[in-house]
């Protein structure tokens, strides 16, 4: 027994639970990814559901609408039930999408599957992040919710394989095997312990906590207790037999006094603005239309395949350097250096494509082209998406972390239905060029908000950030209405007396 404990560690507990978690988001990959392989195969000759690009478009922008509502659908759910209830929850659909599109006959199924996958996409983008950022230590935080932007690039690369050699009705099933292995990882994982501090659940908070971290981050248990204690007091204050109206009244009072609150706002605005910096970058670009991108840039005769099994790998290499680089340099660092060459990729791309369109370079020409796109990739792959993750796991204060997320994700969704939706509309219209040049603009500006707006949250507890949104620490007549409630001394004889618990 002691022997299995040497190497079940609190860094391989909370790998285990990450892992739950970044599969669910590799299931967004899997959706996002899969609309390439889908569309290519659908407007064959031979198909038994035929479509056009305005049917097509909508195939591929179906998830964006859902999403919305799956972000209304997540806060009040991990606020009420759990964040693990809710991670499960988001996996139900998901399966269920690729069960339809395994069995559609019709364009109405497949537009259904893609509805109900875009729910799942809509609440684990909010949740998969801040369940990370609650689950493991400050130390190791950041390369684990990179995980999120790897797992995705995998799940990609793994779609676009496999709609190259498989059927699309093949690829589903193997996507739909991928949720149910999930499925059972977050079954055995445990709720968050930020979760049971903010429903007065304290000794299942430290025992969670105990069980992801061990015994040596005591510190923050107890900073995360005490904000607790502090939030539930003030509400038990204000909780009284009320009529309807005054209800009503006082939530609008309350909503009223919230949004002007910086720690509620300030991060909203930041990940509004990060949230453009990853979908404006040109991802969907090179995940949902590759084969558009590719013929205008290199020409209708290029090895598409091979050259989107190229990008794929690279995609891959540079999240994992990127998790090596996420240890050592701050986040504000990352995200100026990358979001700046993806803006000077992009429009280089640009360039390029509009050059060959007014013969300015020979038809022929490829190297400096495929360069071109791997260095866009790159960009992103180490910079504006894996970052979405990461910061989102990272500046929303505990009392407002449903709400300020699920506001904050409404704009995720929102960017990329307008992104994927638009997408054909541009190429015909502006071609190439003039989209890229739009996408560098949209992101010059995001880039110059969240530069002026974010702190550095590296190697920091989340409270401390949320202390730094705050403006100050708890006060001192806050910590005095604490230790009204309990003594820290009570705490600590109860942690000697009780071991980490397996949950």
């Amino acid at each position: 027994m002691a022997e299995r404990k040497s190497w079940v560690t609190p860094f391989m507990k909370q790998c285990f639970v990450t892992a739950g978690v970044s599969l669910n988001m590799a299931g967004s990959g899997l959706v996002i990814g899969f609309t390439s392989s889908l569309l290519q195969q659908l407007r064959a000759p031979d198909s038994n559901i035929p479509i056009d690009d305005d049917s097509g478009s909508w195939i591929a922008a179906m998830p964006g609408i859902s999403l919305v509502i799956g972000n209304f659908l997540a806060p009040p759910t991990m606020s009420k039930y759990g964040r693990k209830i809710a991670n499960l929850v988001t996996i139900v659909p998901l399966i269920a999408g690729w069960a339809m599109i395994f069995f559609a006959k019709s364009i109405t199924m497949l537009l259904l599957a893609r509805f109900v996958q875009g729910l799942c996409m809509g609440m684990c983008t909010m949740l998969g992040s801040v369940l990370i950022g609650e689950y493991t230590s400050p130390k190791n935080r950041g390369v684990f919710l990179m995980t999120i932007s790897l797992s995705i690039a995998v799940a990609v690369l793994s779609v676009h394989l496999s709609g190259a050699f498989l059927s699309w009705q093949n690829t589903s099933l193997i996507c739909g095997l991928v949720a149910v292995v999930d499925l059972f990882i977050v079954l055995y994982s445990p709720e968050s312990p930020s979760w049971y501090a903010g429903k007065g659940r304290y000794e299942a908070c430290k025992q969670s906590f105990r069980w992801l971290r061990g015994d040596t981050e005591e510190d923050e248990l107890k900073k995360m207790i005490e904000a607790a204690m502090v939030l539930k007091e003030a509400k038990l204050s204000t909780q009284k037999p009320k009529s309807l109206v005054k209800k009503i009244r006082n939530m609008i009072q309350y909503f009223g006094i919230t949004i002007r609150k910086k720690e509620f706002c300030k991060p909203i605005i930041i990940m509004m603005h990060v949230y453009m910096l990853g979908q404006w970058s040109g991802i969907n670009m090179l995940v949902a239309f590759p084969i558009d991108l590719l013929h205008r840039m290199l020409g209708p005769d290029c090895n598409v395949p091979l050259i989107m099994f190229t990008i794929d790998i690279h995609r891959i290499i540079a999240n994992t350097c990127a998790l090596y680089v996420i240890q050592k340099v701050k986040r504000r660092t990352i995200l100026r250096v990358t979001v700046c060459l993806n803006i000077l990729a992009i429009l280089a791309c640009a360039a390029y494509c509009y050059a060959k369109v007014h013969g300015m370079i020979h038809s022929e020409e490829r190297i400096l082209g495929i360069s071109l796109i791997h260095i866009h990739m790159f960009s992103v792959a180490t910079g504006s998406l894996p970052l979405c993750f990461i910061i989102a796991g990272e500046v929303f204060p505990l009392e407002y972390r449903g709400l300020a997320g699920g506001i904050s994700v409404f704009f995720y969704s929102a960017n990329l239905f307008t992104t994927v939706k638009t997408l054909p509309l541009l190429l015909s219209s502006v071609d190439l060029y003039g989209t890229y040049g739009l996408y560098s603009g949209i992101l010059v500006y995001s880039l110059v908000i969240v530069w002026m707006l974010l702190p550095e949250t590296k190697d920091r507890t989340l409270q401390d950030i949320e202390d730094e949104f705050r403006g100050r620490p708890l006060s001192p007549e806050e910590m005095k209405s604490v230790q009204s409630l309990t003594s820290w001394k009570a705490y600590t004889t109860d942690r000697r007396c009780s071991g980490p618990v397996a949950i």
